[in-house]
């Protein structure tokens, strides 16, 4: 499955460092905004103890890690929903991800300009948002002329069904609130995904602070997690200046630093898992000599549906999921002390895939 995170906010908050920190891409910074014309784009692989844990147990000859694509974005300034700065071309990239990751400047540092002249992460955080909502709103005014009158009219039951939910969501927008705000049915939602409503996606904000601070909540910090509450969204502390260092050091020196600071994981391994878990992502393993593999899916999922993951065929021709759990494996030490131990399940179109799950799809085309 392939899953995007947008990284979002305003100019000289940190998104590119941070952007290199995941990708070690390079993307270039400048200390002014737009320096970000074109939306970077990388994919980063994503850290699974679990997978590692399996590997020392297999002895595969290949391992294959899953990933998470991130988009940075240029800086975000008021006025962007009606064209100001580098206004909608940033907004229409933002409508292609899946969640949000608002950075915001949590600390102080006279050499780098702020673009309203002082740090206040409440003031960045509305001033982005506002924006997107008022470029949902620009969505919704467009639209509903186009459908208004069949709806009135009740001449097709779809548009009425729409022209309902547009109404609601409009009524927020106007009032400044977001459509994760709104409460919609999950009909109603589905209905309406192919608008890709930028407030309607999952938000993270990433408080960028300086290397001082990472152990503990500055002033700034404590505010974005009290107006979080608010937003039912995840708040993450990180050191992007931290994170690009992290990246320029092999593992063994990564894990020294780390201890060093006093932290138990990187700032970036808390980005992807806090994602993860906005998304409702979890992750199940296949395991053999060849390869061991992870693969990431939506909670809830069946197991034809993850055998689709790995080929549309294994799942139109699926017939059962040959099942253990990572926690079994590790408990009994191999495959084979699991299946003789009775862990090992034949599973059918029913089940629901579970976190950990490492599995083999018996299929027939």
């Amino acid at each position: 499955m392939s899953l995007t995170a947008g990284i979002v906010g305003l100019p000289n908050v940190g998104k590119s460092t941070l952007f290199n920190a995941i990708t070690k891409a390079g993307a270039y910074m400048a200390n002014f905004p737009f320096a970000t014309i074109e939306p970077n784009v990388g994919v980063v692989e994503v850290n699974d103890k679990r997978l590692d844990n399996i590997c020392n147990i297999i002895h595969p000859k290949s391992i294959v890690k899953t990933s998470f694509s991130f988009t940075d974005i240029a800086g975000l300034v008021k006025g962007a929903s009606k064209g100001e700065g580098l206004g909608n071309q940033f907004l229409s990239n933002i409508r292609n991800v899946d969640a949000i990751c608002h950075v915001v400047r949590c600390f102080d540092d006279d050499n780098i300009t702020h673009v309203s002249g002082h740090i206040d992460p409440i003031e960045d955080i509305e001033t982005v948002n506002l924006e997107l909502v008022l470029a949902d709103l620009e969505v919704v005014e467009n639209r509903i002329p186009k459908i208004e009158k069949k709806a009135i009219l009740k001449t097709d039951k779809d548009a009425s069904f729409e022209y309902d939910i547009l109404k609601k969501l409009k009524e927020a927008f106007e009032k400044g609130l977001p459509a994760r705000s709104v409460d919609l049915s999950e009909e109603e939602r589905f209905f309406i995904k192919n608008y890709q409503f930028l407030t309607l996606k999952p938000v993270l904000y990433v408080c960028n602070v300086s290397e001082d601070d990472i152990n503990q909540d500055n002033d700034y910090v404590k505010k974005v997690k009290e107006y979080a509450k608010g937003d039912n969204a995840k708040v993450v502390v990180i050191s992007a200046k931290i994170e690009e260092e992290l990246s320029q050091l092999d593992d063994e020196e990564r894990m020294m630093f780390l201890e060093e600071m006093g932290l138990k994981e990187s700032g970036l391994d808390k980005v992807i898992r806090e994602s993860y878990e906005l998304l409702g992502l979890r992750t199940f393993f296949t395991a053999g000599e060849k390869e061991c593999r992870a693969w990431t899916f939506k909670n809830g999922m069946k197991a034809p549906q993850c055998a689709g993951i790995i080929h549309t065929d294994f799942e139109k021709g699926f017939i059962k999921a040959e099942t253990y759990s990572y926690d079994d494996l590790m408990e009994y030490g191999t495959p084979l002390k699991v299946k003789e131990a009775g862990k090992v399940r034949l599973e059918g179109k029913d089940y629901v895939v579970q976190d950990g799950d490492i599995m083999l799809f018996r299929f027939n085309i």
